[in-house]
C-alpha cells in the first residue's frame, strides 16, 4: 500500500519547498495563530477550502465534517466537536467571519437522498449525522416527487448550507457576536466540475456566482 509513502514524499517536497520559501511566516505562526476567518467545510477529499480561496497558512481556522453540517445547539447531547470548534473560534481567537462552505456533488448529500446509510448497524453513524438536515432533505424529496425535473442533489446542497447558516445563530456566543457587529456569517457553494463559487445572498436566499475575469 503505497499511499502513506506518497504522503511522506509529499512532506519532503513541502519541507524543501514552500516551508523553506515561507520560513518567516512559519516562524511567526509558531508563536500562535490569529485567523480572522473560520470555515466549516466538508471532509470530501476533492474540495479543499484553503486551495479554493488560495489561502496562506494561518489565514483560516477550518472545521471539516461530512456535508459541512452545523447542528442546532438544541440537538447536541454531550460533547460536540462542532460546538467546541465554534466556541474556540468565536470566543477564543475571535474570528470576524464564519463561512459555511458547501460543494457540488457532495457524497453525504447524495447518501442522505438515497438512504445509503439507513442501515441501523452498518450505517448508523453516517445516518445519525445526516439526520441533522432531515427537515431540508424531506422538503427537497417532497418537492422532487411533485416536480421530477428538480435537481434534488443541488437543491439539498444549497438547503443544507442555508440550514447550517441558520443553525449557527442558535449558539449564544455566535448570536451575540453577530448582534454587536463583531462577526459576519456567510454561505458559499463550490462546484468542482465548473470551478464556480456561489455566495448566499442573505436578502434573497439565493446563491449568486462570483464573477471572474478571464
Amino acid at each position: 500500500m503505497p499511499e502513506f509513502a506518497a504522503l511522506i514524499e509529499g512532506y519532503r517536497r513541502f519541507r524543501l519547498g514552500s516551508y523553506r520559501e515561507q520560513r518567516e511566516r512559519y516562524d511567526r505562526l509558531a508563536q500562535g495563530q490569529a485567523p480572522k476567518v473560520m470555515v466549516v467545510a466538508c471532509s470530501d477529499s476533492r474540495v479543499d477550502p484553503t486551495r479554493v480561496f488560495d489561502a496562506e497558512p494561518g489565514q483560516m481556522f477550518v472545521l471539516r465534517n461530512i456535508a459541512n453540517i452545523v447542528p442546532p445547539l438544541a440537538a447536541i447531547q454531550g460533547q460536540s466537536s462542532v460546538a467546541a470548534a465554534l466556541e474556540y473560534a468565536v470566543s477564543g481567537i475571535e474570528v470576524h467571519h464564519i463561512v459555511v462552505f458547501g460543494h457540488a456533488r457532495c457524497g453525504g448529500i447524495a447518501a442522505a437522498l438515497a438512504g445509503s446509510f439507513d442501515n441501523p448497524v452498518a450505517g448508523r453513524h453516517v445516518h445519525a449525522w445526516m439526520e441533522f438536515i432531515a427537515p431540508a432533505r424531506d422538503a427537497v424529496k417532497a418537492a422532487a416527487a411533485l416536480s421530477p425535473d428538480i435537481d434534488a442533489q443541488r437543491a439539498l446542497e444549497q438547503a443544507g448550507v442555508r440550514l447550517s447558516v441558520e443553525n449557527l445563530r442558535t449558539y449564544p456566543f455566535v448570536a451575540e457576536a453577530e448582534a454587536r457587529g463583531a462577526l459576519k456569517i456567510h454561505g458559499v457553494i463550490f462546484d468542482i466540475a465548473e470551478g464556480a463559487l456561489r455566495v448566499l445572498d442573505r436578502a434573497t436566499g439565493q446563491f449568486q456566482a462570483v464573477a471572474v475575469d478571464f
